[in-house]
């Protein structure tokens, strides 16, 4: 089946469709350890003849109940974590006409459609003070959500400074209100009272931006299909469908999830590991004492060519790996170098959480934050590290349900002062589709953010990108680290050593001093640029002739 993650998790969970089981009757694990299609026909066999059926989440047919653990995570964090000022939850798309126009008209409309198909683009989060709880409420805001048509904008650094205020503007949303989904359209060189009310057209930008507490990588897909379906056939309203499941059934329902062997693993994780000490980063500064978070970046993205790129996706299919525990496997091998040899290492990955079918084609959101600790032997070569780090991934898969606050709460401990919080991996896989999007003969290109523009959300955070449309670059890093404690340059420089560990790991250049794998213990990787060994090596030998003149 190869190393593909994203795929391999939508064809397990095409099985659990097609052969009705659930995760707790046969989790994912096993189809990652025996990853031919022969071995998966004679895993799904056991679930026939043991004719074990899931329980299938249905519609509770209701307005208001409790939040989801994710939701209450991310509304918590924001409140706690960082000031008011700067919107760190803004999760937002810049979409330019390429060819053709936009009914501004059509477009209201469709957007009117799937909101009202999507509830929680409607639900207000409002906290109770009494019984110190999260409630979830929908509303009927859709009726008079309306696009915003006010900025115009004559050269891209004018339209960057737009996007850049968009997403960092704490008043973007209201969640109070359920105001979690946002559309503006801004026009390029053209007076607003010009065709303001008929059509969107070429260099024109639409805005569309989500609250994260309603929304997350996986909605993307759905929403801007659900889009382009309503646009493109002028749907004014859906039909009354009292039986699909919603955001606000899925909160429910998890909450009656049996997690008590959950409990246990996640305990075990994470005993004896001290949670409050920090990783010996290269900061510039400390927080200050009232921990006070500015979410000011400093950002470097560093791309790989095509070699680097294909040895590292081949390394994954051969070893049956997935390329985000290849990266996670990089990433502490790095960590173990760049903090002088910690060996007890902890850090934070995001996990995409829809672990039934049913959750596959709903809005919302439903990423877990997890920790994910590996106690490293400096001896292991590499191949050893990562055959390590899937046997942790693989158990972590049965029990990423398991909400963070649960895990911290078992502990004894509060959010604001646990380290691997601090230190975040992601690995993202660019969808194919992305660049498709076309709604009645419009076409779009996805305008980039400038990196400057990046909000810190956590002191460290490291994402691998594979864009597998790409013919070179196909595989990039980008690491985000907090200006509260790092300078640029020391960010810069941080970036060029995990570069420099790759092209030990997977060039194929003679002048990197490529490392065996297999053999090798990552002790041996090397961190010091060769610049840097070239440079000590010259004053080293300037020192010596110095003493022998002398």
């Amino acid at each position: 089946v190869g190393g593909h993650s994203l795929l391999f998790i939508q064809l397990y969970h095409h099985y659990q469709s097609v052969f009705n089981f659930d995760n707790h009757t046969l989790s994912i694990a096993p189809f990652l350890q025996q990853p031919t299609i022969l071995q998966h026909s004679q895993l799904l066999q056991t679930v026939i003849l043991d004719n074990v059926k899931t329980t299938q989440w249905h519609t509770l047919h209701i307005n208001e109940g409790i939040a989801s653990f994710a939701q209450e995570r991310i509304f918590l964090d924001e409140q706690v974590r960082f000031s008011s000022d700067i919107a760190i939850y803004n999760e937002l798309s810049a979409l330019q006409i390429v060819q053709g126009s936009l009914s501004l008209n059509l477009l209201l409309q469709a957007f009117r459609y799937v909101l009202n198909k999507h509830e929680v683009l409607r639900t207000s989060l409002i906290f109770n003070n009494d019984n110190s709880s999260l409630k979830q409420c929908i509303t009927d805001i859709h009726k008079t959500f309306t696009i915003t048509m006010n900025q115009t904008f004559e050269n891209e650094n004018e339209l960057q400074d737009i996007i850049y205020q968009t997403t960092i503007n704490p008043n973007l949303f209201d969640l109070s209100t359920g105001q979690v989904f946002y559309a503006e359209v801004v026009k390029r060189q053209i007076p607003l009272t010009e065709n303001k009310n008929e059509f969107i057209t070429n260099s024109d930008v639409l805005l569309i931006a989500f609250h994260h507490a309603a929304f997350d990588r996986s909605s993307d897909s759905i929403f801007f299909n659900d889009l382009c379906l309503a646009y493109n056939t002028n749907a004014i309203s859906i039909e009354e469908d009292d039986e699909s499941l919603q955001y606000i059934d899925y909160s429910v329902h998890e909450r009656l999830i049996d997690m008590t062997k959950s409990h246990e693993f996640w305990y075990l994780q994470l005993e004896g590991y001290n949670l409050e000490h920090p990783l010996s980063l290269p900061v510039d500064r400390h927080r200050s004492t009232n921990g006070h978070r500015s979410s000011s970046a400093f950002t470097t993205q560093i791309s790989f060519d095509n070699e680097i790129s294909q040895l590292f996706l081949d390394y994954a299919s051969i070893r049956h790996v997935t390329p985000f525990q290849l990266g996670l496997s990089i990433l502490y091998a790095f960590l173990f170098k760049l903090t002088h040899g910690e060996d007890d290492l902890c850090i934070s990955c995001l996990n995409a959480n829809r672990y039934k079918p049913e959750l596959q084609n709903i809005m919302g959101m439903f990423v877990s934050t997890l920790p994910y600790r590996i106690e490293l032997d400096p001896h292991w070569s590499f191949d050893e590290l990562v055959k390590h780090v899937q046997e942790k991934c693989l158990s972590i898969l049965e029990h990423s349900h398991y909400p963070l606050q649960h895990i911290l709460a078992n502990l004894h401990i509060n959010q604001s002062n646990i380290s691997f919080l601090e230190t975040m991996y992601d690995f993202i896989t660019i969808s194919p589709h992305n660049d498709e999007l076309s709604l009645n003969g419009a076409s779009f290109k996805e305008v980039s953010f400038e990196q400057s523009f990046e909000v810190a959300k956590f002191d460290f955070m490291l994402a691998f990108i594979h864009n597998p449309i790409l013919g070179n670059n196909r595989l990039s890093f980008r690491l985000t680290c907090s200006h509260d404690l790092f300078d640029d340059i020391t960010v810069r420089n941080t970036g060029q050593r995990l570069e420099y560990c790759l092209q030990q790991l997977f060039s194929l250049n003679e002048i990197v001093n490529r490392i065996d794998t297999w053999f090798t213990s990552i002790s041996k990787l090397d961190i010091i640029l060769p610049e840097e060994t070239q440079e000590m090596e010259n004053i080293i030998f300037c020192r010596q002739s110095h003493i022998i003149n002398g």
